[in-house]
């Protein structure tokens, strides 16, 4: 008898199914609803691909839909960054885009409609007097003085409101609930404000704007969204969220699910410090690539499949956690590692000579591209007299089990020869300018045989043929060790999270290197060429990765 393979569901798999086996849906339809106020990071990768994922897997549809609502904060340039990135993650929407501004007039009417079931009203106080009137968890709130006008007199305020009669903050409709009730969303909470402000949308249309809990649900219900699946945040919303759809008599009303954050430890999501960190131009802007909005993460050279991968590894549970960033790295490692090919970088160079090689002969060495992955071919390698190496593989006095370059020592160069160190050449400040070594021409790397064995293989690029690049090296932005902020509530930011080397040399087979183009560099780690500031005769590259891993999956 064969053993059915058992398929473990999260919660929210859970629900959906059950909703579609008791007919409380006949098909779901997610969506995925950023506000336009800056760039995703990946925290928002996590819900757009539950959400995708959720459609397909059921057969569902999935909308994608701009909630913009606050025409304070939002620009035409967070929308379109914004579907670039949805787009680059796989999410695809079809033809399903929405703008809740496309739904303002609906919402106008909605809320007509329950100021004209005595569930709605226009009040008079300021913002500072509603948050007074509002009461504390362990104390009620306090009935507005407003808060008792005829259906006829708030019908007249609210179109004066519409029509610009009253200015920003002078008056606002609130939905009338419960000012006793525990839950302090449901203490009347305001569901449009007057706000004078161009629209990226709608233009001077309205001067008046619902609030995000007010329009949220109209704008699930009007799209015939079934499951509004969000974060841990608006759990305590919940009630408001069906209030609004009940009250509005949608036929079919959307149900809400929360599902926990995806916290990183060490990075920089706010969006309020990110704004920051660009408008003080700490970093070049929302891409770049020590931040972790999704457009930094492409740039720096992370793929859509790792991001998938780690977002699949993180799970959806109902339970605050943080992950460490860590596994994000182990997935971009495990997703590169056989699709790239591994090519000779030197990012700190010292000029090693062989003074036995011919003066001017120059031969063509062949390198596998990936010796796990044989399908990625090989290449010719220039090979002459003058070669850099890294500074770190030569010494003069080197530690006990230094298997690298010093004086008398012997190493191969890698998909080379074996050479011996002769000696060393110093600049008038000390500092090796130049090592000096022997071949053997018998140790030709693919001859199969050699008598001597050397215990360390380095790397190197053919100084002649080998073309200049800048690379970047990437930490952390935050310091790690102090934690996230000051203790003025100011970013703790570490000072050496970028480390520009503009004296690099690669091999000449990355001559045609384009932006997003990306390779291991043979003991240095993965790297992209940079989509903003490479240019065809001056490559920029950013690290990845390092080739290093602490991180364990637990098979």
């Amino acid at each position: 008898m064969e053993e059915k393979e058992v398929v473990s569901k999260n919660f929210i798999e859970q629900i959906i199914e059950k909703d579609l086996e008791e007919g409380v849906y006949d098909h779901i339809t997610t969506r995925f609803p950023p506000e336009p106020n800056g760039y995703l990071h990946i925290g928002h990768a996590k819900s757009i691909l539950l959400n995708y994922g959720l459609a397909k897997k059921y057969n569902g549809k999935f909308n994608m839909r701009f909630d913009d609502t606050n025409p304070t904060k939002e620009k035409v340039e967070f929308v379109e960054a914004i579907k670039n990135d949805i787009a680059w993650l796989g999410a695809d929407w079809e033809d399903r885009l929405f703008f809740a501004s496309d739904y303002f007039e609906d919402m106008y009417e909605a809320a007509v409609k329950l100021i004209k079931k005595g569930k709605a009203y226009v009040c008079d106080l300021s913002a500072d007097e509603i948050r007074e009137y509002r009461g504390t968890l362990t104390e009620p709130g306090r009935i507005s003085p407003y808060r008792n006008r005829s259906v006829e007199e708030n019908l007249k305020l609210f179109e004066d409101m519409k029509n610009g009669i009253y200015a920003d903050g002078e008056k606002v409709l609130r939905a009338k609930i419960d000012m006793a009730s525990p839950n302090i969303n449901m203490r009347d909470p305001v569901i449009y404000r007057v706000a004078h402000m161009t629209h990226h949308n709608t233009g001077d249309k309205w001067c008046v704007y619902p609030m995000y809990d007010f329009a949220h649900p109209i704008e699930d219900a009007i799209e015939g969204v079934t499951h509004s699946i969000c974060t841990l945040e608006f759990e305590d919303h919940r009630p408001l969220y069906d209030w609004v759809v009940r009250e509005l008599e949608y036929p079919m009303p959307p149900k809400q699910i929360e599902f926990a954050k995806l916290y990183l430890t060490n990075v920089v999501t706010g969006k309020r410090y990110i704004k920051k960190l660009v408008e003080d131009g700490i970093v070049d802007g929302w891409d770049d690539p020590r931040l972790v909005s999704i457009s930094a993460l492409r740039r720096r050279g992370f793929t859509p499949e790792s991001i998938r991968n780690f977002v699949e590894l993180c799970g959806v549970s109902k339970a605050n956690s943080s992950v460490d960033y860590a596994m994000l790295e182990y997935c971009i490692r495990e997703d590169l590692k056989l699709k790239k090919s591994r090519v000779m970088a030197v990012l700190d160079p010292v000029k090693l000579v062989i003074d036995n090689y011919p003066q001017d002969m120059v031969e063509y060495l062949d390198a596998d591209n990936n010796q796990e992955n044989p399908e990625l071919g090989s290449r010719k390698l220039p090979f002459g007299r003058e070669l850099y190496i890294e500074r770190e593989d030569f010494m003069e006095e080197p530690p006990k089990k230094y298997f690298r370059l010093f004086p008398g020592n012997e190493v191969r160069l890698m998909n080379a020869y074996f050479v011996k160190c002769t000696h060393c050449v110093k600049d008038e400040n000390g500092k090796v300018i130049e090592v000096h070594c022997t071949y053997d021409p018998a140790t030709k790397s693919g001859l199969g045989f050699t008598e001597r064995k050397v215990k360390g293989t380095i790397h190197w690029v053919s100084a002649k043929e080998a073309i200049k690049a800048e690379v970047r090296l990437y930490e952390n932005i935050i310091d790690e060790e102090k934690g996230k902020l000051n203790e003025d509530g100011t970013l703790n930011l570490n000072p050496n999270s970028l480390t520009v080397l503009k004296e690099c040399f690669i091999e000449p087979s990355l001559a045609g290197a384009e932006a997003y183009d990306s390779f291991q560099f043979v003991r240095n780690g993965y790297f992209c060429v940079d989509s903003k500031d490479s240019q065809k005769e001056h490559l920029v590259f950013n690290r990845i990765v390092s080739l290093k891993s602490s991180f364990k999956i637990e098979k």
